[in-house]
């Protein structure tokens, strides 16, 4: 996960007003989010095979497909890369 120098335009959440180190956080959470849901449709999962895979309840899934992103820390969305066999890294920038 390349981590973007922050300045406004470059992620919605610093639009949005939020502080710039909550927005960088916020912006991960979206980002893998967004990665699981294109992996769950790539691979015409069923919520419950999705589940099964993540290690999770299937009511879980729902709340992952459907973008309630207030459900899921930056560590969990972590833990569920992972579980998928993928690896998640952060570069920083100066």
């Amino acid at each position: 996960m390349k981590n973007q120098r922050e300045e406004p335009g470059n992620n919605i959440f610093l639009d949005l007003g939020f502080d710039p180190a909550e927005a960088v956080v916020l912006q991960m959470r979206a980002t893998l989010m967004s990665d699981l849901r294109a992996y769950i449709e790539t691979e015409k999962l069923t919520q419950a095979d999705a589940a099964k895979r993540l290690g999770i309840a299937q009511s879980r899934v729902s709340d992952l497909v459907n973008g309630k992103w207030d459900k899921f820390s930056l560590e969990m969305l972590i833990t569920f890369e992972t579980r998928l066999g993928r690896t998640v890294s952060v570069q920083l920038a100066a």
